[in-house]
């Protein structure tokens, strides 16, 4: 990546503020589009990038960003299941419209590579796990719906046009820089930090593949930097399956809380029950490996939250 002009949308989320510094680390000179509704300007270092405030559905900020770049990493989306099954249309209108926007930007300034950030579990839907790329997607959830149409968008812009595009499953991504996340990780770690009790949606035995965001940034990276021929899909996973009463006592345990109250509710629609991934596709072609341990990940991510705790407290809870 040494010298690549490198453009990533959302790049002021929670994926992209990992992402940055590695690309920076990497040599990469690196361009940010963001419309910070669900990103932070704070989340990285505005002298040491080039910060562009705009909507992936606005053609000339797009344009303008796409300016000299050689490679995108496109993760800006709307990430929410639940609030893609409250307003499908808003989702679609960002996941999908902002996605080709995207891809028509790339394509008129000759970029050389585009990555495309899609889902493991929601794409794949309560398709037996493990998944792997030759998996029917079965999406339950609008979201899921939106980046299985992304995906297909990047197949007809290499096709079409020759774009190199490879779409990237991620798993459930936990880590720094969370805080404004509404995934069971970022809950259950704001439910220890006020001392409510942790609630989880149906009976606790729905399963994550859950993978800290630096094993994440690892494999973007080398997808990146790679020259996989285009189209190519791959799931960047950890392979294994947490069940999410797992991940309350896990956490339980790190805080020193293990008694701490947990309640049950009724499951809600468009999740999905069990999912993890077969990531030796992404190990094969790319030598990704999710190597971080995942209680020295958990760890890692609690002592993050703790250290911020007055301003993750009064983070209000997004999706970027």
């Amino acid at each position: 990546m040494n010298g690549q002009r490198v453009l990533v949308t959302g790049g002021c989320g929670f994926i992209g503020a990992n992402l940055v510094p590695n690309l920076l680390a990497a040599g990469a000179r690196v361009v940010i589009l963001d419309n910070l509704t669900r990103g932070f300007r704070d989340h990285v270092d505005t002298a040491q990038v080039e910060l562009i405030e705009g909507d992936i559905r606005d053609p000339e900020a797009v344009q303008r960003a796409m300016q000299g770049v050689d490679t995108v990493i496109h993760l800006a989306a709307y990430g929410s299941v639940m609030e893609s099954v409250t307003d499908p249309n808003a989702n679609f209108d960002i996941n999908a419209r902002g996605t080709l926007t995207v891809l028509e930007g790339a394509r008129d300034a000759g970029v050389e590579r585009f990555v495309f950030a899609s889902t493991g579990g929601a794409i794949m839907g309560d398709t037996p796990p493990p998944v792997n790329e030759n998996s029917v997607p079965r999406p339950l959830s609008p979201y899921g719906a939106s980046k299985l149409c992304g995906e297909a968008y990047c197949h007809a812009f290499a096709g079409s046009y020759g774009l190199n595009t490879v779409m990237l499953r991620f798993g459930n991504v936990y880590g720094p820089w969370s805080a404004h996340k509404k995934g069971a990780v970022t809950v259950f770690i704001k439910a220890l930090l006020t001392g409510e009790p942790i609630r989880i949606y149906g009976d606790g035995s729905a399963s994550r593949d859950l993978l800290h965001v630096e094993d994440l940034c690892d494999g973007i990276l080398r997808a990146a930097a790679s020259d996989l021929p285009a189209p190519t899909t791959l799931h960047l996973a950890s392979g294994a399956e947490t069940s999410v009463a797992g991940l309350a006592n896990l956490l339980k345990k790190i805080a020193g809380r293990p008694d701490h109250p947990v309640e049950y509710l009724d499951g809600r629609a468009g999740e999905v029950s069990r999912n993890f991934a077969d990531a030796s596709a992404a190990e094969r072609l790319l030598g990704f490996r999710a190597a971080r341990d995942f209680e020295a990940g958990m760890r890692h991510t609690w002592d993050w939250f703790l250290a911020r705790r007055e301003t993750v407290l009064a983070t209000q809870t997004s999706d970027s």
